[in-house]
């Protein structure tokens, strides 16, 4: 039977003083706050030790920049048997998969190089996320709450004054019927009172001042609202704005000027992703390289064009890389 964990009594004032910070005007909230980096985890399959020792690498170089903020690690697709598949990979994919607790241990590394190396008495949110590709084969409901407790045992391990472990996910249209995310998010959400920060992207949605409300693959705006935050306090939004014209800030914009226009007030958003240094390490991505700067840029500047999506302050941007 699923145990619902409770978050320290600290953590919730600390969730309650950032949940106000995203709302309220400050005099600084026009200033750019610079960019943190995420990653994509590529598993070496037969190596736990070497995950391990590329975390605490990679914890140790964002500590060393002495920033504040979020850092996703993407971790790929949730299977059966409490399984990962990695991020970029098919069902039908020959790449490893590796014990979702390798997720657990990475994040315990992460954080002792970010403690170790920090500057500037920095802190994260290590956000672990999954993505809501639904051929992996775990109902939404168990899968959500199955990455629930696995974050809950992360923070366990890897929680200190200067680290906070939540829960992350990318859910897309493409990848899942509506129904499946809700559910994932429903799971999630009832099994911890751990934040979830949703990098989602807004696929097939109609930008602001559309009068359609349809997505791709049978989604509309309200399931992208519910997934994104309208499913509870803790979840917030932090999505994907890589596309350089524009559109993808327009979009969240209609996403969020649905839940105020409905009665559910507009999105709370946590920041911006982007994803340049990912497209140069890979290329083909015409169009939608932005920096962190300018998906930050655009997404403040959009939400701020309109009285219901108003926002002020835009906390944090980073941008994603493969390590």
């Amino acid at each position: 039977m699923s145990r619902k964990h409770h978050a320290p009594k600290l953590l919730v004032t600390a969730v309650s003083a950032f949940a106000l910070t995203t709302t309220a005007t400050a005099s600084h909230a026009a200033d750019y706050p610079g960019f943190t980096v995420s990653h994509y985890v590529q598993f070496e399959a037969d190596s736990s030790q070497a995950d391990t020792t590329r975390a605490r690498k990679a914890g140790c170089a964002a500590g060393g920049k002495g920033r504040d903020g979020p850092r996703f690690l993407f971790l790929g697709t949730q299977e059966k048997d409490q399984q990962l598949r990695p991020a970029g990979t098919r069902s039908d994919s020959p790449t490893g998969r590796v014990p979702t607790q390798r997720a657990v241990a990475i994040a315990e590394a992460w954080s002792a190089g970010f403690t170790e190396c920090r500057t500037n008495g920095a802190t994260a949110r290590l956000a672990l996320a999954v993505n809501n590709k639904e051929d992996g084969a775990p109902a939404g409901s168990k899968a959500g709450g199955e990455w629930a407790a696995l974050v809950d045992d992360a923070a366990n391990a890897a929680d200190n004054a200067a680290v906070t472990v939540i829960g992350g996910w990318d859910a897309e249209p493409d990848w899942s019927s509506p129904s499946w995310a809700r559910a994932w998010v429903k799971g999630f959400t009832q099994r911890t009172d751990r934040q979830l920060y949703a990098a989602n992207a807004a696929s097939g949605c109609p930008t602001y001042g559309s009068s359609s409300v349809s997505c791709s693959n049978g989604w509309d705006l309200s399931d992208m609202y519910h997934v994104s935050s309208g499913a509870a306090p803790t979840v917030s939004a932090v999505p994907q704005i890589y596309r350089t014209d524009g559109v993808q800030a327009q979009q969240w914009a209609a996403v969020s000027s649905w839940g105020a226009q409905h009665g559910k007030g507009p999105l709370r958003f946590a920041g911006s992703l982007s994803q340049r240094v990912a497209c140069e390490q890979r290329g083909d991505c015409t169009g939608t390289d932005n920096t962190a700067k300018a998906a930050w840029n655009q997404l403040r500047t959009e939400l701020n064009s309109h009285t219901e999506t108003e926002v002020g302050a835009l906390p944090a941007a980073s941008d994603v890389r493969w390590w």
